[in-house]
C-alpha cells in the first residue's frame, strides 16, 4: 500500500529517519513533503529521494498532503500548529512529545482525525516500534511497514509507552560506563565497544525471540546460582539501581501526565 502525499511540519532527525524508513523500497509514499527549516537535513533529503519536495513553509506542506505529521519541539509546537490551516478530515499525527491531545486539537482548530504517535529512531531502518493513540488502522499499516506498530486503547497506555521510551539513553548510557571501565581497566577503547555493541545486540534480540518468554525469566536463566551475573544484578539492586531507576520512569510520567 502505498499513500499518494505525505508531509513533514518540522524537518529534525525523527523527519529524517521516518522519510529514510519511508522511502527504502518497496516505498510507502508517492510524494513526502518536507518544511524547509533545518535547510541541511531538507536538501540532503531531497538530493537523495526524488520522491521528496522542499515545500515553501509550513502551509504549503499542509496543503500538499493527505497525511501532515507534526514532527515539532513541545517548546515551538503551540505557535507553529496555531499558525496553519488544516482541511476538515485531513489526517494529523502528532509527533509532539507531552503534549495533551486536548490543546493539540485547540491549536488545530478544525475537524481533522487526529493520532498521536512515538517513532524512534530506528523507523530509519524499518526496525522501530513505535505507540500510536487512538488506534488507527491506516497509521498503524505505516508504522508496521516501519517495523511495529503498538496500538494503544487508552491515554494512559500510551503515556506509559510514551516514559518506556525515554529508555534509549540510558541504554546508551550503560554500554559507555561498560566501555569506559574496560578501557580505566586496561583494555583497549576499541576493542571494548566492539565487544559490547554485539553483547547488547544479542541480549535484546533474545529478549524479542518468539515465545514472549519473560524479562524476569530471563534475568533468572542469565544469573546462575552463585555467578557473576547474579552477583552484578545483586549489587545493582542493594545500592539503590532499582530504585533510581523506578523514581526516573516515575518523573518523566509526571512530566508527560503534565503533573510537575
Amino acid at each position: 500500500m502505498k499513500v499518494d502525499s505525505i508531509g513533514f511540519v518540522g524537518t529534525g532527525a525523527i523527519t529524517e529517519a521516518m522519510v529514510r524508513g519511508l522511502l527504502t523500497e518497496p516505498a510507502y509514499a508517492l510524494e513526502i513533503h518536507v518544511s524547509p527549516r533545518s535547510a541541511h537535513i531538507a536538501a540532503t533529503l531531497a538530493d537523495e529521494f526524488a520522491a521528496v519536495r522542499i515545500a515553501k513553509d509550513n502551509q504549503d506542506v499542509v496543503e500538499r498532503s493527505d497525511m501532515v505529521f507534526l514532527a515539532i519541539r513541545p517548546q515551538v509546537a503551540e505557535e507553529v500548529v496555531r499558525a496553519l490551516s488544516f482541511r476538515g478530515g485531513q489526517m494529523v499525527v502528532s509527533l509532539v512529545a507531552a503534549t495533551e491531545r486536548r490543546a493539540l486539537s485547540e491549536w488545530i482548530a478544525a475537524d481533522v482525525h487526529l493520532v498521536q504517535a512515538i517513532p524512534l529512531p530506528f523507523v530509519a531502518g524499518r526496525q522501530g516500534v513505535t505507540a500510536i493513540y487512538p488506534p488507527d488502522t491506516a497509521i498503524a499499516a505505516l508504522f508496521d511497514a516501519l517495523g511495529t506498530a503498538v496500538q494503544c486503547q487508552s491515554r494512559k497506555e500510551y503515556d506509559l509507552l510514551a516514559a518506556a521510551s525515554a529508555m534509549m539513553s540510558i541504554y546508551f548510557g550503560i554500554m559507555e560506563q561498560v566501555a569506559v571501565w574496560l578501557e580505566r581497566s586496561g583494555l583497549e577503547k576499541a576493542k571494548g565497544q566492539a565487544y559490547i555493541a554485539p553483547l547488547f545486540a544479542s541480549h535484546a534480540q533474545k529478549a524479542n525471540s518468539p515465545g514472549n518468554e519473560p524479562f524476569s525469566a530471563l534475568s533468572r536463566e542469565f544469573a546462575t546460582r552463585g555467578g557473576l551475573n547474579e552477583q552484578v544484578l545483586s549489587d545493582f539492586e542493594k545500592k539503590g539501581g532499582l530504585v533510581a531507576l523506578t523514581a526516573a520512569l516515575d518523573g518523566v510520567l509526571a512530566r508527560i501526565e503534565g503533573r510537575n
